[in-house]
Formats: structure tokens, sequence, C-alpha cells
């Protein structure tokens, strides 16, 4: 995109400038237009795992219905209580909308694909994820609210829980890709399976890896049966309780764009990313293009996502913290001696390394 622009008089600096700008956008704003469409997708699968019909007034099916909430959330007067502080309870929305944002720069949609395309993706996921929490207590404590500030802590506490899980499991999947650069992890997926299946689950070592991945992203984006952040009948609407207009609304965006980014994250690791599902020698097969494949394995996980929060009870806060401190956490770390064994044992040591 840089010679792009340079082709069209200008510098390498100002074409540089306005190339990475121009592919911020071109992620950012879909981005946006997808999580409008995500909600909407969500409440349609509940409601017919509920046997409801969901959204369908506004607009054909109802697919404007995600807009004019939007609309009517930046039509509503923002409200700050007298005793909170403004200042941090101006930010925490603003944070945790930004955080979300920055982690999409590394995530490759396709070959070559990719904002930017460095060594270290995975670990500059992991950090970005990391700091979300700070946005939600941030809030917690800024609202000056009890409720908010009990679930502010609680979500820190989950969120830190399942990210140690988290991290344990990605470094299997780094030992046997041998790089943390996202695009290689995915083309080290290549007929890993029998030869022809493309991707790190069907690995017996790596599925159980991934089955935890699942539940510990279920558990980060704080989605059922681990929303113990914004339980009714304990929180109300937890650490987001006082925040009303577009803070609330930043809130919201961010949640769903981490659930993208979960989904997506789900995709990459374990299911071949933009890879097709079988190495197969099929024309039609290999004309689709690979973001075609990427986004239908993000859409099959928010799936998975709806359809778990519209069937599975909500956990309690001492059956959470126990499943990841005492269930995950010693789990990962036993695969992660198990595959490291595996991979001296064999000598092989990572498709990139």
């Amino acid at each position: 995109m840089t010679q792009f622009f340079q082709s069209l008089g200008m510098s390498y600096e100002w074409a540089w400038g306005v190339a990475t700008i121009a592919g911020i956008l071109l992620i950012a704003l879909p981005l946006m237009l997808a999580v409008a469409m995500i909600i909407y997708m969500d409440r349609k699968v509940w409601a017919a795992i509920n046997l409801r019909r969901g959204p369908n007034v506004v607009g054909p099916f109802g697919l404007l219905q995600s807009f004019a909430d939007g609309l009517k959330v930046f039509l509503q007067e923002t409200i700050i209580p007298s005793a909170a502080n403004k200042g941090i309870f101006i930010l925490a929305p603003i944070v945790t909308f930004t955080v979300a944002l920055a982690a999409w720069a590394v995530i490759p949609f396709d070959a070559g694909v990719v904002l930017a395309d460095i060594n270290v993706g995975l670990l500059y996921i992991l950090a970005i994820s990391s700091l979300s929490v700070y946005g939600v207590v941030m809030s917690g404590w800024a609202s000056n609210s009890k409720y908010p500030f009990f679930s502010a802590m609680r979500a820190a506490a989950q969120m830190i829980s399942y990210e140690v899980s988290i991290g344990f499991i990605l470094i299997c999947v780094v030992l046997w890709a041998g790089t943390f650069n996202l695009s290689e992890i995915v083309e080290a997926q290549r007929g890993h399976g029998f030869g022809i299946v493309n991707g790190y689950v069907f690995n017996l070592l790596l599925f159980p890896m991934w089955v935890m991945f699942f539940i510990s992203c279920l558990a980060e984006t704080q989605r059922v049966p681990f929303d113990l952040t914004e339980a009714e009948s304990e929180l109300v609407a937890g650490y987001q309780t006082e925040y009303s207009s577009m803070s609330f609304a930043l809130f919201w965006l961010g949640e769903y764009a981490n659930i993208l980014l979960m989904c997506t994250l789900n995709a990459l690791l374990f299911f071949g990313g933009w890879l097709p599902p079988l190495e197969i020698d099929l024309i039609p097969w290999f004309d689709i293009p690979g973001i075609v494949w990427l986004f239908g394995k993000i859409l099959f996980f928010f799936f998975l996502f709806s359809w778990v929060m519209a069937t599975v009870p909500r956990y309690r806060y001492d059956q959470l913290m126990r499943l990841g401190w005492k269930v995950f956490l010693p789990l990962s770390l036993l695969f992660v001696v198990l595959v490291s064994g595996y991979l001296m044992a064999t000598g092989h040591y990572g498709a990139a390394a």
C-alpha cells in the first residue's frame, strides 16, 4: 500500500503514514460494522434456541436493530455521578475500547494481509489482552459505588486467573509451530492432520488445549457461564452500572470486539486460519479466498459462544475460580511438559525452527 501512495507522487514518509492510517481504517471500520451485526446474530441465536423471534421489526428481518440501538444510546444524555472521579470515569471506557481495537493490528486475515506482521504477534496479543483489565478496574473504582467496585474486583481476579492458563496453552502452540508470528503459525498447520487436514485441533496433544482455550476465552470475555461481573441478581449491570449514553456503548463495543478477537484466535491458532479445512487439490475449493474461510470460522466460533450463552447456567464465583486455578492451570502446565517432551523425543523443533 505504501508503494501505491508513492506512485501518486508522495514521499516515502508521507506514503507510509497515509498507508498506515488507511490500513487502520480498513480494519477498524469493518470491525465496528461487524460488531453491530454479530450483536444481531447473538440475539437471533438466543431467540431461536428459546423458540422466540428475536429482532424482526427495524429494517428487513430486523437487520437494522443494532443501528437503532446505537442511535438511541448516542442521543441519550451522558450522566456522571457527582461523587465519581470524573477523569478516570470518562477514561475507563476509552481504555477498554482502544485496547480492544489495538489487538487487531497483528491479526492476519489472509497470507500477507496483515497491518503489522511482527515476529512476536502472539506475544503482542497476550500483552494487549491483559491490558483490558485496567478499563474494568478503573470504571469500578471511579464510579464510587460499592456494586461496580465489587464487580470490578471480581472481573480483575477472573481475567488474571484465566490469562495464566491461556499463557500456558499458547506456549504449547508456539512450541509446536516454532514461532510467535501468527502468519507462520497458520502456515505451520497446513496438512498437519494426516497430511491433508489443516489445523492443530486434530492433534491429540493440542485438542485438549483448544478445549481449555475456548472455555478460557469465555471467561476472559465475561460470557456465560462466567458472567459473574454482570450477575443481575447481585451486581445489577456490574462495573458498567453507573454508565450511560456513549460511555456505556464504548464498553459494549469493546466487549464484542474482544469476543470477535477470541473467535479469531481460535480459528488462527487451532483451525488453520485462512486455510481451507482440507488440503485437497480441488479447483473450486482453492478458488475460495482465504479471508472467506477465516470469516466463516470466526462466525462458527461466535455461534458456539452464543449457543453456550443460551444454554449453560451461570457458575458460582467459587466454582469459576476453582476451575481456573485447580483444574486449568495444572492441566495446562502438564500439557506444556507433555508437548515439549514429545517434541524433544521426536526431534521436532517447530515448523518454523
